[in-house]
């Protein structure tokens, strides 16, 4: 797979907006960072480091090992190309997310370039696990894109309708790491030292809210339900509507910053009326746990999983807290049991005996 290289001087706060905010991955051989090759991710870098850094448009396509590198010089055969194209009309039509097309359509170049290398006249499974093992298990590809690569395989297969079988490939087990999660007094502290009343709504409705911070930029003025002290959450992950909590506090603050700022489209606007940026955010939320004197290595997202424990401990129901969040399955809300700290201090140490 192709991939975009961003190489930058010793900057924590650079560093840790490209892992958490791009999804990129270091490369400690060649110094760098890197992520898939597609126009939506050159898009991304360039919003991302506008103004911060210089970009060298000539290593733009440099591989990060030979083996890609040489794949990186086939032309895709005119058959191929023309199947890659149907398979990313096929999904647009199924209605798959911008991001998961060109994640897709960027591993089946990939692959196809593999096949024609290797010159294979037939695709077998026997194909499919030999480019499985060179190019994602031997490199040491991420579990996330290790997934994704069998995701995409599976997909492109099902479109040509051919009888390749992928389920004999191993998926590789996730991490399982628990989320960073604040305390009550910590989440006071943070929005008590977020002086800016746009940042203070911002931090307080993702808290208040369970909000993934993609949601929380995408809302509305029509989706403050005041009456019902509610909030819409529109076409959420896996294009799925849900309502979440409205605070009183929040509520009060949301009428303070309307009158100030008046936004017109978004409930959050940048310039000129534009959505409000996911990078902002991020360091909003840094500035203000700077000054609240938090050394917890936060996200955004913490602010939600923070939500879910906090209504865990206070007795909140994990059905309803599950509804709240927009989880697919209860396991996934699950985890919040790990983290939460009402029973565990109920527990006596048997130091203390």
């Amino acid at each position: 797979m192709d991939v975009l290289c961003i190489r930058i001087e010793c900057d924590y706060k650079l560093s840790t907006a490209l892992r958490y905010e791009l999804e990129a991955i270091f490369s400690i051989t060649k110094k760098v960072w890197y992520v898939p090759f597609t126009d939506l991710h050159v898009k991304k870098v360039y919003r991302f480091l506008k103004g911060h850094a210089d970009i060298d448009d000539s290593r733009l396509t440099e591989s990060l090992d030979r083996e890609h590198y040489n794949l990186h010089d086939i032309e895709l055969s005119p058959v191929h190309a023309r199947a890659v194209r149907r398979f990313s009309r096929w999904m647009e039509a199924k209605r798959y997310s911008s991001s998961s097309i060109d994640s897709y359509t960027g591993i089946i170049v990939f692959f196809l370039k593999y096949v024609q290398k290797r010159q294979i006249a037939e695709i077998t499974p026997i194909t499919v696990s030999q480019f499985n093992y060179e190019f994602i298990v031997k490199p040491g590809k991420s579990v996330s894109y290790h997934n994704q690569a069998i995701n995409a395989l599976k997909q492109f297969f099902t479109y040509s309708k051919m009888t390749v079988e992928v389920e004999h490939l191993e998926r590789p087990r996730r991490d399982k790491k628990l989320p960073v999660i604040l305390s009550m007094d910590e989440v006071r502290r943070l929005l008590d030292c977020t002086v800016n009343l746009k940042h203070k709504v911002l931090l307080s409705l993702i808290y208040s809210g369970g909000f993934r911070i993609s949601e929380v930029l995408k809302l509305r003025l029509d989706d403050i339900d005041s009456q019902r002290m509610l909030i819409h959450v529109r076409d959420a992950k896996g294009r799925k509507d849900r309502y979440t909590l409205l605070s009183q506090r929040a509520l009060l603050l949301l009428r303070e910053y309307y009158k100030v700022y008046r936004p017109k489209t978004f409930l959050f606007e940048g310039a000129y009326g534009a959505q409000y940026g996911q990078r902002a955010a991020q360091q909003v939320l840094q500035a203000s746990a700077r000054r609240a004197g938090i050394t917890k290595k936060i996200t955004l997202h913490s602010l939600r999983h923070s939500f879910a424990t906090h209504l865990l401990e206070n007795g909140t129901d994990l059905r309803y807290i599950q509804t709240l969040l927009g989880h697919s399955s209860p396991k996934t809300t699950m985890i919040y049991t790990h983290v939460s700290t009402a029973t565990m201090q109920n527990i006596r140490n048997p130091l203390d005996y």
